[in-house]
């Protein structure tokens, strides 16, 4: 079997395995989503999110560690050099502290005193959004310190791990919820406190698992000035794409608290949930392929990162639009039937925030392809400015019109123009050709995403909104956008490696 066959095989078997931990997931948090909302209430709901979002704001240190990370261990491990992977990995474990003492002193300054100061919290729970905010402080220091482990996790692309820890940590936070119902204190502390016990219970499995399975993952002490200053170089420059990153989710959600209060951070909160969920079809793909990016860049094979940058687009888009459809044509009721008094504005909030995933599942095997490079200064600082713009208009925009949907609109007009920007940036530093990624990609794409809602969107307008038909809405919209890819979606090869996957699934069936 040929290097590229195996590596296929290895990234199907990676994205089943993850598909199988997502489902999980999915049917978990939905469920544990609408029991926090009913025993937290609308109000200390919205206090969760956006006392949390506080410390997230300082995230954009770690996230750009963690690119990094993750980046240069991919990069050794496909050079099948152990001392150097060691290296890397000692050297990323030192960084992150350093940067979990970081972020906890700007949460333990700024973020307290953005909090008194700024925010709007009924002054009857602000003890409990200052004990949310310890916990969230601790909770993400927690987070840091793991980042290594994960990421060596990713770059061996044992993905059987994920699965397994993530449906513990689901099955912990569902219990969360249920002792939420019974325990006589404040349910917001408590739930807060709960999540804390969670990070370090899931902190600890990983950090078990790696050190059973990669040898380089045992610390030692290292002070490489050469690979700190690579490292951080590389981290310095994603910086710029992790601040814009914060200012489109918890700078968003703090302009939406100032405006409007905690109500509206609810609606968001539930709108960001099920966006969420849905994203993980395309973030579970693109996990199990990202590494094959990098590790096909780093021996130079670039018409296979090309093949798999493509597909990543194109599968991504495809995998969030089946999800998404239906979502977006029953929102009402879909929100009804799952909250039954769901929060104003989450419709809407929703519809939007979906639209905007589509667009912005397109441009992560770009950055991918880009970062595998290692030459990400111009890139970073290009996309990473031009999506700041985003608070700003969405500010100005409020002020001219005291409507939060317009916070959404401004995040998806710009995630739609810097997606064209990563394109010429993956065009100049890995060789992508924009005209074929505009005819595999662009082209399924927006075929499919023409043609297959016409039927289900008729059906449903003209239907009585009972379960019955919500459900057989459901239905169609799925065998609309699947019989749609499978028609105008796919290329003949890869038509007929599904048609050789079913007939081998029916003949089993038939033995």
């Amino acid at each position: 079997m040929t290097d590229t066959a195996v590596n296929n095989k290895r990234i199907a078997k990676n994205t089943l395995m993850l598909y199988f931990r997502m489902l999980c997931l999915l049917v978990i948090s939905l469920f544990t989503s609408r029991l926090v909302l009913q025993a937290l209430g609308v109000e200390d709901y919205g206090i969760y999110n956006v006392v949390g979002g506080v410390v997230a704001m300082f995230s954009f240190l770690n996230s750009a560690m963690a690119s990094a990370t993750q980046r240069f261990l991919n990069f050794d491990l496909a050079k099948n050099d152990d001392e150097a992977l060691n290296a890397t990995f000692s050297t990323a474990v030192e960084i992150h502290f350093v940067i979990a003492a970081i972020v906890v002193l700007l949460s333990e300054t700024v973020g307290i005193w953005f909090l008194n100061n700024k925010m709007i919290i009924p002054a009857e729970r602000m003890s409990a959004a200052v004990f949310v905010l310890q916990c969230s402080i601790v909770t993400m220091g927690i987070n840091i310190i793991s980042v290594p482990y994960n990421a060596a996790i990713i770059a061996h692309e044992k993905m059987k791990a994920f699965a397994y820890i993530s449906l513990v940590e689901a099955a912990l936070k569902l219990l969360v919820v249920a002792i939420l119902y019974y325990l006589p204190f404040d349910k917001l502390k408590v739930y807060a406190f709960l999540i804390l016990i969670i990070s370090l219970t899931i902190r600890f499995l990983y950090t078990t698992y790696s050190h059973k399975n990669f040898k380089e993952t045992h610390f030692k002490f290292v002070f490489d000035f050469d690979r700190i200053r690579r490292m951080g170089g590389f981290a310095s420059w994603n910086l710029i794409g992790n601040l814009a990153l914060v200012g489109l989710t918890q700078g968003l959600n703090m302009l939406l608290n100032v405006f409007f209060g905690p109500v509206v951070n609810a609606a968001r909160g539930v709108a960001v949930q099920v966006q969420n969920a849905v994203q993980q079809f395309a973030t579970n793909f693109q996990t199990a392929i990202n590494p094959q990016i990098t590790k096909s860049y780093a021996i130079g094979d670039l018409t296979y990162m090309h093949s798999l940058i493509c597909r990543g687009c194109k599968f991504s888009f495809f995998m969030v639009f089946l999800l998404s459809l239906p979502i977006i044509i029953m929102v009402d009721q879909a929100l009804v039937l799952w909250l039954k008094t769901p929060p104003d504005y989450a419709a809407v909030f929703l519809q939007i925030i979906l639209v905007n995933s589509m667009v912005d599942c397109l441009s992560n095997p770009l950055n991918n392809a880009v970062s595998a490079s290692g030459v990400i200064r111009n890139f970073q600082l290009t996309n990473g400015l031009f999506m700041l713009l985003v608070v700003p208009i969405a500010y100005f925009a409020l002020k001219l019109d005291a409507n939060p949907v317009w916070v959404f609109v401004a995040q998806l007009i710009m995630t739609s123009i810097a997606h064209f920007l990563k394109l010429l940036f993956a065009k100049k530093r890995v060789g992508l050709s924009v005209a074929i990624f505009a005819k595999n990609v662009y082209l399924p794409v927006i075929s499919v995403a023409l043609i297959s809602p016409i039927l289900p969107v008729v059906f449903y307008r003209t239907v009585e909104h009972t379960i019955l038909n919500f459900f057989l809405t459901g239905c169609l919209c799925l065998a609309a956008v699947a019989l749609t890819v499978y028609i105008m979606g796919l290329q003949s090869n890869e038509r007929k490696v599904i048609n050789r996957k079913l007939c081998n699934i029916i003949n089993r069936i038939k033995s």
